[in-house]
């Protein structure tokens, strides 16, 4: 031992680790092996925090047992305490992306907490004789439902916030739809014009179909409160005393404040992936929904003036080097992009989950980043929508009225009025004499000015506008 490294060895050899490194022989490898992503455990401290979570839960269920001392598993205990509470996460060093299904994860948070629990208990670093990585704070337990455990309880704790930013952009989409209840303009199909609608109405469909997505996020997110913890290496529980799976998940459960039940089958579990199949596909649906929203606010908000122009977003950055004035529609660009992204993610979370083969998938390193990589862009890109585009997007009145004026919209209203025949010769001739539907309708379809605006209102419904949450004014 030196100033500068302590030597550790295992079945491969001996290794020079880092003096006052947390971590052990085993991170050193890994460290050495996989330099692949420079993302680490570290960069997502929901993943070492559910891993001491578990860890925590093992101690406490294996002195119980009586398979490791009190004094070990308070030291534990104490160790894993302090890393939930944030501290230590420095020493989860590991690469995210990794071959052996997460052994280094595993292996790099019992060097962790081994090591932190020997100082506590007197030890120094790399001692092993007082709280052993393996056979103390590994003790009934395998990588294979550690790991796994701990991905569940990582993408658990990120759902809220998504589902708290997706809330809030809808509480935004319903103040508009309150400010745009009266502004009618037309509404496109295919990129024509089809019926009369209101903005109000439009903005309110937006809430209704991000709020119908947060209800299947909710309801997915149930299927991953059932664990593996207790079933060791391939199901079978082996090396894990009697009755040590029910301990430990109802310690687990009371450490992470939700109820969580042991898989129903322990075999099944150490291969089967696909509840992150599942999940990851309801975030490539928020994502497509987010990308509609965005495209559509682009296109109404396209020109502005040689476009089609009924609403104004936020001005939040100039929008060329060249041609002065311009701003672009920087913000759901940005959420576009962020789709392609998650969507991209959730084809590598399906194909990894096909990839199991026989009792394990090795593949889970890379399933749980894309996951939580794909909640973590989610989340600030909704945030980044709701506060620096939907708060701030205006209508333009004017614009809305003189396209709707101008365009044939109405014509499919006028046929339960003067029949579908009459309608159609009303619109042909507004359009060949470039006069509106309005006119056409005086001159050619024998209506009055006023049957005419009563059919109009007649067309605009308000069913579609969600009441507004009054505990959460408008911005």
């Amino acid at each position: 031992m030196s100033r500068d490294h302590r030597e550790e060895t295992d079945n491969i050899g001996t290794l020079n680790v880092p003096f006052d490194a947390l971590y052990g022989i085993q991170t050193a490898r890994a460290l050495d092996n996989f330099n692949l992503s420079d993302v680490h455990l570290r960069d997502f401290p929901e993943i070492v925090i559910s891993l001491a979570m578990v860890k925590k839960a093992a101690a406490l269920a294996n002195a119980e047992l009586h398979v490791i001392s009190a004094r070990e598993s308070t030291a534990i205990v104490a160790a894993c305490e302090e890393i939930i509470a944030g501290k230590h996460h420095h020493a989860f060093a590991v690469d995210v992306i990794q071959g052996g299904a997460g052994t280094s994860t595993n292996m790099n948070a019992n060097e962790v907490i081994a090591n932190l629990a020997t100082l506590k208990l007197g030890g120094r670093l790399g001692d092993h004789s007082y709280v052993h990585p393996n056979d103390t704070v590994n003790r009934s337990q395998s990588t294979n439902d550690v790991y796994p455990t701990a991905m569940r309880l990582a993408v658990m704790s990120q759902c809220a916030p998504l589902v708290s930013a997706l809330e809030g952009l809808c509480r935004s989409l319903d103040c508009k739809a309150v400010e745009f209840a009266g502004v009618r303009k037309v509404g496109r199909t295919q990129l024509q014009d089809a019926v009369p609608i209101t903005l109000g109405e439009e903005f309110a469909a937006f809430s209704a179909s991000v709020r119908n997505d947060i209800r299947r996020l909710l309801q997915i997110s149930e299927v991953l409160r059932e664990v593996n913890l207790g079933g060791t290496a391939v199901g079978t529980g082996v090396n894990a005393p009697r009755g040590y799976q029910a301990l430990a998940v109802a310690h687990l459960s009371a450490i992470f404040g939700t109820a969580l039940t042991p898989h129903g089958n322990l075999l099944a579990a150490s291969y089967d992936q696909s509840a992150f199949v599942t999940y990851s596909g309801i975030l490539k649906r928020v994502a497509v929904k987010l990308s509609k929203i965005s495209n559509d606010l682009r296109l109404l908000s396209s020109g502005p003036l040689a476009g089609i122009g009924e609403i104004r977003l936020p001005p939040v950055q100039a929008g060329s080097s060249i041609m002065p004035g311009k701003v672009n529609p920087v913000i759901p660009e940005a959420v576009n992009q962020v789709a392609y992204e998650v969507i991209g993610r959730d084809v590598t979370v399906t194909m990894a989950s096909e990839a199991g083969q026989l009792q394990l998938n090795a593949m889970e390193p890379v399933i749980i980043y894309s996951i939580l990589q794909s909640t973590r862009l989610l989340t600030r890109a909704v945030r980044m929508l709701d506060e620096k585009c939907v708060s701030g997007i205006e209508a333009d009145r004017e614009r809305c009225a003189e396209l709707l004026d101008k365009s044939l919209a109405m014509a499919a209203s006028l046929v339960p009025v003067i029949g579908y025949e009459k309608a159609a010769r009303v619109a042909k001739f507004a359009l060949n004499q470039g006069i509106s539907l309005r006119e056409a309708a005086l001159r050619e379809g024998g209506l009055e000015a006023a049957e005419f605006e009563g059919i109009l209102s007649g067309t605009i419904s308000r069913s579609a506008l969600q009441p507004l949450d009054q505990t959460r004014p408008c911005r």
